[in-house]
């Protein structure tokens, strides 16, 4: 695809149609580097982002439940 550099201020801007940046995942945020003469323009990816979806407290169980309790435990002063 081939378009223009327009100006924005005092800057310059593309415009990306939102079909292309669906496709790559863009929304709002995005990451500009450079390779070389290339302009890389990659998605914000959120580190750990949705890791805790799905989370069922009713099927989570005591790890520690299970242990023997150690025989000089009493023995230990803190």
């Amino acid at each position: 695809m081939r378009t223009t550099i327009r100006k924005i201020g005092n800057s310059r801007g593309v415009l990306i149609p939102a079909t292309m940046l669906a496709e790559c995942g863009i929304g709002e945020d995005v990451e500009l580097k450079l390779d070389g003469q290339r302009i890389v323009i990659e998605p914000v990816v959120t580190s750990r982002k949705g890791w805790f979806d799905g989370y069922l407290e009713q099927g989570d169980t005591d790890a520690w439940a299970e242990l023997l309790p150690d025989a000089d435990s009493e023995e230990w002063e803190w």
